[in-house]
């Protein structure tokens, strides 16, 4: 297990600094370049170059990077022009941070604890009522676009039946604790409960329409995984040998079938990285999905970077543990 931890470290290790290149190299090559975006609209020739040669930009890219290495090892990834002026761009990241990972936390919260049951239910009734409507809301799941379906929910349960917030973490009159940056969290370690209820009233609408799409491939993972297990000769073999059928569902199906359910939880979990940008646009949920938004936008290089690597090393390190914890179901992963 050690030596299989440390080749996955090692692998997250180089993806990621491939990464880093290559996002440094395609920041560079976008047009205006970071001088100019810094300058403003009415910076002229004579002060971007100026400010080229300052900021070191009119040195070879490798230098560059070089350098951009040795800062970032420090925690230093530049300043914020345009999302938050003056304020270090990994500050920006770390005061959002929260925001998203609350929200992806209560999508995939979503997803798994209704996609899972229902996709073991349906492989069980396979051919039924169930399994048939299971399948056509999965698709139907899968075939609306997040901001449509975002837009659909805030209009009906927000604006026209007025149960739930139509957008914002909290309300802002709320003079809550503040302890970790998760506000639901802080509620409850402050005891503040109408705090921790409202960031979960906050947290409905954009969780449910986040998740829609890892339900409804879970369920179909599940679903198919549970039927090519059902099919195997050691549980007809299990079912032969008389053992209690909670037995064999428990050992033999479940056991087995969650491997590759597993795996598409981490792959959807970084999923629901690149999914919150627009999630949380629709919802103004003040996360680094609507960070990156605006950073790409207004041209806020240094933010634009140093989110987009921060949601990569989050991607990396999330199948990292994916990885991990199928060696821990299935012994033999170790040995590939």
């Amino acid at each position: 297990m050690l030596r299989f931890t440390v080749r996955r470290l090692g692998q997250m290790v180089l993806v990621l600094f491939i990464l880093s290149l290559l996002l440094f190299m395609w920041l560079r090559a976008l047009p205006g370049g970071l001088a100019s975006s810094i300058c403003g609209e009415r910076c002229t020739p004579e002060k971007v170059a100026n400010l080229n040669k300052v900021l070191g930009l009119d040195q070879p890219i490798l230098v560059q990077y070089g350098k951009f290495l040795g800062r970032a090892a420090q925690g230093n990834f530049g300043t914020s022009a345009k999302v938050i002026p003056g304020k270090p761009a990994l500050d920006v990241f770390l005061e959002r941070f929260p925001a998203t990972i609350e929200l992806a936390f209560g999508a995939l919260l979503f997803a798994i604890v209704i996609g899972i049951p229902l996709g073991y239910l349906a492989a069980q009734r396979k051919g039924g009522v169930f399994d048939n409507l299971g399948v056509i809301g999965t698709l139907v799941g899968i075939a609306v676009p997040v901001f449509f379906l975002a837009y659909l929910l805030k209009y009906i349960f927000a604006v026209k039946m007025g149960w739930l917030p139509p957008s914002g973490r909290q309300d802002p009159t709320m003079n809550a604790t503040r302890v970790t940056g998760f506000f639901f969290l802080d509620g409850l370690l402050t005891r503040e409960w109408d705090a921790a209820l409202d960031s979960l009233r906050h947290l409905i609408l954009p969780s449910i329409a986040l998740g829609t799409i890892p339900l409804a491939v879970i369920f179909r993972i599940t679903r198919s995984s549970v039927l090519d297990v059902l099919g195997e000769d050691y549980v007809r073999t299990a079912q032969a040998k008389g053992l209690a059928t909670q037995v064999i569902r428990r050992r033999h199906v479940l056991r087995n079938a969650l491997l590759p359910v597993v795996t598409t939880i981490g792959l959807q979990t970084g999923g629901l990285l690149a999914g919150a940008v627009l999630t949380e646009t629709v919802f103004a949920y003040p996360g680094i999905g609507a960070a990156l938004a605006q950073s790409f936008r207004e041209k806020d290089y240094p933010v634009l970077q140093v989110v987009i690597l921060a949601a990569a090393a989050t991607y990396v390190i999330i199948n990292l543990i994916v990885d991990l914890s199928y060696a821990l179901i299935d012994p033999r992963i170790r040995t590939r």
